[in-house]
C-alpha cells in the first residue's frame, strides 16, 4: 500500500475559533495579506498540492487494499472477483433484497462493506 504520509491540512487561523478545528474544515486561503496563501514558510500550515496525491495503483481503492464495486441486483454480484474486490451495496436497495444480496455474497465468498 501507499506509505506516503499526508500531513493533516489546517484551515487558516483554526487556532482562533473552535469550530475550525474539526478535521475536513479545510478552505483555501484568500485574502490579499494573507500569510498562508503566500506561502511564507514560518507561518506552518501545509497546503494541499499537486504532489501529495495517491499512487496510480492505489488511488480508487479502499483502504482494505481492495476495488470497491458498487451494487444494486444478485445479478451484479455474480461479476465481481472475490480475490480483487469487495462489494457496496447501493442505498436505493430495500431491506429484503439487500439480506438476499448478502446470502448469496456469503456464498461466493464475497466481502460486503455495508
Amino acid at each position: 500500500m501507499n506509505t506516503k504520509k499526508i500531513p493533516e491540512f489546517k484551515r487558516t487561523e483554526y487556532w482562533k475559533k473552535k469550530s475550525l478545528r474539526r478535521k475536513g474544515a479545510w478552505r483555501r486561503p484568500r485574502g490579499k495579506h494573507n500569510k498562508l496563501r503566500e506561502q511564507i514558510k514560518s507561518k506552518g500550515v501545509k497546503l494541499p498540492k499537486i504532489g501529495y496525491g495517491a499512487d496510480k495503483r492505489y488511488k480508487f481503492l479502499h483502504p482494505s487494499g481492495y476495488r470497491e464495486v458498487l451494487i444494486k441486483n444478485i445479478k451484479e454480484l455474480e461479476k465481481v472477483n472475490p480475490e480483487k474486490e469487495v462489494v457496496r451495496i447501493s442505498a436505493k436497495v430495500g431491506k429484503r433484497k439487500k439480506e438476499e444480496i448478502r446470502k448469496r455474497a456469503e456464498e461466493l465468498k464475497i466481502k460486503v462493506l455495508n
